[in-house]
């Protein structure tokens, strides 16, 4: 079963409801056809080889010995490679195959083609690679200070942008600082990488099957890659399990297409979990220095930063990555003076990129502990200096935008606040070892387990910033009561496909919605990513349907004698309004095919300039967190109890939907905070599987208790916020500070500045 093929409901099951997804029970039952899934006869298998070094210079490769294994059919090497030598999202620097320097250990060197995965595999080792190891670059501060050799031709810098607002000599009578470290963090889709290659016959084009995030923008990258007018590749969007930004860089998408191009059969490709790891960008391992100035009542005067991102080998966004963390310095307070400095800078470390929260989440964590210090040096409540800052629609952000999005910052702290704790004792129940920090390894005693509770609040962009083109297509065709909308919105799990059909069932007033498949036969909707596509995609559907509703109306006036302006829907059908007309919509239209399609763009943006100041982002959303730890201090081990947290999302359009992205985002920035981080050593992963890379399971998952906080936001087609990253971004800090509540309660001193937390960190070793 295809996404589209369950894409039909019955029932008018409009904005505000919930109607279940039509991929869900497939998906629960297995039947689901995912990009990994796509195969048939007489379909290649593709594999990639990959370097083992993370800065190397090749000397030679030697492909003869794999051509004499039976069973495969190429092998290819940049220099096969007809077009472009290099992709990438903002800037091309990275290679389609490395040829002269290898920069990351699991950079593609060349790519085969055979009848098994097995016959790839022996493949691969039969190929030499003939390295010279060069030194790599490791460390960002060495970089920043100039110490290190460039190892792209683009040097290693990839985006220096500082921030100067209000008066840089202002100071405060209390002053607090600090320096955080967040690690590096996957995306850990369970889907894997997969795609399907078939080439036109006589090759001149090629049909791309892929779990993407962006059909149109890798179609633009393959196609010039590939040396092909972009209209002879088309893609189509496959099953997708995950994404969280990891899909928005080409991973195997040209080599699918040139191993099938240049065999002309079909040829599929699907990564391991460990190539998994070495095969897509993951989220920012940052540094960040902050010190705050304020009253001796606690409101902020002043901040100073530095953000130091690792972006790894290639630049993928990881310069729109350090913008969203710099002008997010501030969080969701008032803030007149800032000075800030940020560093994105290229190493020989794995790539990194887009992922939920986008740059957020690093500014947040740093935020939020600064604002712990200060209610601790003005001595104030937590939640109470968080109040005093509270950031009100009208508010000046520290870019010199104003910031008229809906900001119900404080509802959201106040909704948090009052939600109920968890009736769960400290260290659970009597008996239930499952309910201790440490679970079933029955390690930790209750006598040293502590309870502790901390806050968070944040603050997220909405959709593409600095003057991007930011726009989204869809067409709607109406007949016989039946409403078939087409886009090319990649549904990765956000559930637009059960959105798109609530909007044209109530703009249209028909039962029955068919989605057609999501491919590049539309124009572009953008990345399924940055909160978007509610606002985007759904702008452009409404768009389409109210543009036939509209030719629906005229075509009912001619022919009844009426005027259109008098004409609207009324539940399922047709009616004036001055007037007594009515008929049912599905007689109405079943004289004749209505067909319109749309592009919705956002209001302008702009890039900041050389002080940081400008109008570049559109709009914003707000979150607030509590969340409540049982730490066993004597071996650094931690059990979250509950969290709580008040979400504010514009205007709730599917319910059910909206819950699940905040129960979903909180099991991400959970994991976050105190398990899940790529460890690299000598530029080397040293834990690509899920074995090792530690994920939290249903056991790790706390209860999560949820107000959405519903305020129309008129810049928004729909009145809807975007709500899928708000929910990862300031439960982290709210779990790190519950974890540092329980240390201090315990009579321990030292701080805890990292995340992940780790039981050393706990222990104070």
């Amino acid at each position: 079963m295809s996404l589209t093929d369950a894409a039909t409901w019955a029932g008018h099951l409009g904005l505000g409801t919930s109607p279940t997804r039509p991929d869900g029970i497939a998906k629960v039952m297995g039947t689901f056809e995912f990009s990994s899934d796509l195969g048939g006869d007489g379909v290649l298998w593709g594999a990639t080889l990959r370097s083992p070094h993370p800065h190397a210079r090749i000397i030679r490769v030697d492909p003869s010995a794999a051509w004499q294994i039976d069973g495969v059919e190429t092998v290819i090497t940049a220099d096969d490679v007809p077009g472009v030598m290099h992709y990438g999202l903002i800037d091309q620097d990275q290679p389609v195959f490395a040829s002269d320097v290898v920069r990351y250990v699991g950079e593609p060197v060349a790519a085969v083609a055979a009848d098994h995965p097995e016959t790839c595999r022996r493949a691969l080792e039969a190929i030499v690679v003939e390295y010279e190891l060069l030194e790599p670059v490791l460390d960002p501060d060495e970089v920043i200070a100039g110490r290190a050799p460039a190892i792209h031709p683009a040097g290693n810098m990839l985006r220096e942008q500082r921030v100067e607002h209000g008066d840089a000599t202002a100071t405060g009578a209390v002053v607090v600082e600090g320096t955080y470290d967040i690690g590096m963090q996957d995306q850990a889709f369970l889907g894997l990488e997969a795609a399907l290659a078939i080439p036109d016959s006589g090759g001149g084009g090629v049909e791309l099957h892929v779990a993407t995030q962006w059909l149109h923008e890798d179609r633009g990258q393959i196609a010039a890659c590939l040396g092909l007018p972009e209209e002879q590749v088309r893609l189509v969007l496959g099953g997708v399990g995950g994404a969280f930004g990891a899909r928005e860089d080409i991973s195997l998408q040209v080599h699918t297409c040139l191993l099938a191009l240049r065999l002309g059969r079909p040829v599929r490709m699907h990564y391991t979990r460990a190539e998994s790891f070495l095969g897509h960008v993951h989220r920012h391992p940052a540094t960040i220095w902050m010190r705050h100035h304020a009253t001796a009542d606690g409101e902020i005067v002043k901040i100073e930063a530095r953000f130091v991102f690792d972006g790894g080998a290639y630049s993928s966004t990881s310069s729109a990555v350090l913008l969203n963390a710099i002008t997010h310095t501030q969080g969701p307070y008032r803030c007149p003076n800032a000075v800030v400095e940020g560093f994105a800078v290229r190493t020989n470390h794995l790539p990194c990129g887009a992922m939920r929260g986008f740059g957020v989440v690093q500014a947040c964590y740093a935020h939020e502990s600064q604002m712990d210090k200060l209610a601790a040096a003005a001595g104030l409540d937590p939640i109470e200096v968080r109040l005093r800052n509270a950031m009100r629609t009208g508010d000046v952000m520290i870019t010199g935008q104003v910031m008229d999005s809906v900001a119900p910052v404080e509802e959201c702290i106040r909704e948090t606040v009052a939600l109920p704790f968890p009736d769960e004792p400290v260290g659970g129940h009597d008996g239930d070892v499952m309910r201790l920090p440490g679970g079933a390894g029955r390690t930790a005693d209750a006598q040293h387990v502590v309870r502790g509770i901390g806050y968070g609040v944040a603050m997220k962009n909405l959709m593409y910033s600095e003057g991007f083109d930011d726009y989204a297509t869809a067409r709607c065709r109406l007949v016989d009561g039946v409403a078939t909308l087409k886009f090319a919105t990649a549904e990765v799990g956000q559930g637009f496909v059960t959105l798109a059909s609530q909007i044209a069932r109530t703009v249209l007033g028909v039962d029955e919605v068919v989605l057609d498949r999501i491919d590049t036969g539309v124009g572009s909707a953008g990345s399924t990513s940055a909160s978007r596509q509610t606002w985007m995609s759904g702008g452009a559907v409404q768009a389409a349907c109210e543009a036939v509703r509209q030719r629906l109306f005229e075509r009912l006036a001619d022919e009844h004698g009426l005027d259109a302006s008098t004409l609207a829907i009324d539940g399922r059908d047709v009616v004036e309004t001055t007037g007594s007309f009515r008929m049912p919509v599905v007689d109405a239209t079943s004289t004749g095919e209505l067909d319109e399609t749309a592009v919705y763009r956002h209001r302008a943006t702009e890039e900041l300039d050389e002080r940081g100041q400008g109008n570049c982002h559109v709009a914003f959303a707000f979150v607030a967190h509590r969340a409540v730890v049982d730490v066993d201090v004597e071996l650094g081990l931690v059990k979250v109890v509950q969290v709580a947290t008040a979400q504010d999302i514009g205007r709730a359009l599917n319910p059910l939907s909206v819950t699940g992205q905040i129960e979903g985002g909180i099991a991400q920035g959970l994991g976050l905070a105190v398990m899940e981080e790529i460890v690299q050593i000598d530029g080397v992963i040293r834990n690509a599987s899920f074995t090792d890379y530690l994920l939290p399971t249903m056991l790790d998952m706390p209860p999560v208790v949820t107000t959405l906080i519903e305020q129309y936001e008129p810049l928004s087609p729909l009145g809807a916020k975007g709500v899928g990253e708000p929910p990862c971004i300031s439960v982290t800090p709210a779990i790190a500070a519950a974890i540092r509540d329980a240390v201090r309660q315990a009579g321990r001193t030292h701080t805890i500045d990292r995340v992940p937390v780790r039981p050393i960190d706990i222990i104070g070793l």
